[in-house]
Formats: C-alpha cells, sequence, structure tokens
C-alpha cells in the first residue's frame, strides 16, 4: 500500500487519466475530489461491499425459472 501525505488543495494522479483531489479537511473528515473518464467506476467501499454480496447471493440463488422448471419435473414425475 502506498501511503501519501496531501495537504487541501493538493492532488493525487493515478496512471494518466484519473485524478485525486483533496478538496476539504475538518477533524477527521476529508472531504475528496476524483476526475475519472466516464468508463472507469467508481463506488465508496461500503457501496462495493454490498454489490459484491448482493452478487454472491444472486450466483447462488436459482433464478424464478429454474424454480419453476423443478416444479414441473417435479409435477410429472409425480403424476406418473
Amino acid at each position: 500500500m502506498l501511503v501519501v501525505t496531501r495537504r487541501q488543495g493538493e492532488k493525487i494522479v493515478i496512471g494518466n487519466d484519473i485524478e485525486i483531489i483533496i478538496l476539504d479537511i475538518k477533524g477527521e473528515q476529508v472531504k475528496i475530489g476524483l476526475n475519472a473518464p466516464k468508463n472507469v467506476t467508481i463506488y465508496r467501499n461500503e457501496i462495493y461491499e454490498e454489490i459484491i454480496k448482493n452478487n454472491k447471493e444472486a450466483a447462488t440463488t436459482p433464478s424464478v425459472d429454474v424454480i419453476m422448471q423443478l416444479k414441473k419435473i417435479a409435477n410429472k414425475s409425480s403424476k406418473k
């Protein structure tokens, strides 16, 4: 991990096209601005973790279509 110290108004550049600007510092809170291309997705960490959690749940939870197909199969085999 790279650790840097910045003051209000100073910037950090990532690659050729991402810029982080320190906008304001009040106590323990730092307000930052991000300039990045529109194709770069930026999330707060807590939002990103929620997305990952939801994606994992969706990948392990059968879809409604799969459940309906299984019910049809079960109904057909119980009628025999």
